[in-house]
C-alpha cells in the first residue's frame, strides 16, 4: 500500500444541488395558500350543506374559496412553467433508486392535482352556476349551467382535494424521514439552513 494511502480513508459527502431561489419560493407560497384554502373549503361546505346555513359568512367562505383556488391555479401553472424551462436540480446523491421513484411520483401526483383540483371546482360552479366572488366580479363559465352535473364534478372536486391533502401528507412524511432518520439532505434542498455538511 503507498504510504500516502490510509485504510480508514472515507469518501466526502457529495454536493447536494439545492433548488433556486424562485423554485423555493413558488414551493412555500403554494404551501401557504394550501394551508388556507384546504380548511376553508371543508368548513364552507359543512356550514352550508351539512348545517344548511346560507349566509353572508357561508357566501364569504365560498367566495373566498373560489379566489384562493383560482390564485392557486395560477401560481401551480406558473411553478409548472417555470420547472419546464429551468428544470430541477439533480437527485440527492445519497439516494436509492425507489427513494427517486418514489419521489418522482409523488411530486407527479402533486403537480397534476394542483391543477386538477381547481379546474374541477371551477368547472362545478360554471355547471351550477356560482361564479360570483364577493361581489366584485366573476368568474368567466367554463360550461352551460347544469346543476345536477355540477353536484357530480364538485364532488370528485372533494375527492380530488383529499388526494391531494394524501399525496401532501407523504411529501411531507418523506422530508422528515430523510431529515430525522436517514440523515441526508433531501430537507436541505428546499431550506438551504438545513444542510447538512
Amino acid at each position: 500500500m503507498p504510504r500516502n494511502e490510509s485504510p480508514a480513508a472515507v469518501e466526502p459527502r457529495a454536493a447536494t444541488e439545492i433548488y433556486s431561489p424562485a423554485a423555493r419560493r413558488f414551493h412555500w407560497i403554494v404551501v401557504g395558500l394550501l394551508v388556507l384554502q384546504l380548511p376553508i373549503g371543508y368548513y364552507m361546505a359543512y356550514r352550508g350543506n351539512d348545517l344548511n346555513i346560507w349566509d353572508g359568512t357561508t357566501n364569504s367562505l365560498y367566495s373566498g374559496h373560489k379566489l384562493l383556488g383560482l390564485i392557486l391555479l395560477l401560481i401551480a401553472l406558473a411553478r409548472l412553467g417555470y420547472r419546464l424551462v429551468h428544470g430541477a436540480p439533480e437527485p440527492e446523491p445519497t439516494l436509492e433508486p425507489w427513494h427517486r421513484l418514489a419521489s418522482a411520483v409523488n411530486h407527479l401526483g402533486i403537480y397534476v392535482l394542483l391543477l386538477l383540483v381547481p379546474l374541477l371546482g371551477w368547472l362545478g360552479v360554471s355547471l351550477y352556476p356560482a361564479l360570483d366572488i364577493f361581489g366584485l366580479f366573476k368568474l368567466p363559465g367554463l360550461m352551460a349551467p347544469d346543476q345536477k352535473l355540477s353536484e357530480i364534478v364538485l364532488e370528485y372536486h372533494g375527492y380530488a382535494a383529499l388526494a391531494l391533502v394524501a399525496f401532501a401528507g407523504m411529501h411531507i412524511g418523506a422530508a422528515l424521514y430523510h431529515y430525522l432518520i436517514r440523515g441526508d439532505n433531501v430537507l436541505g434542498r428546499m431550506i438551504p439552513g438545513l444542510l447538512r455538511k
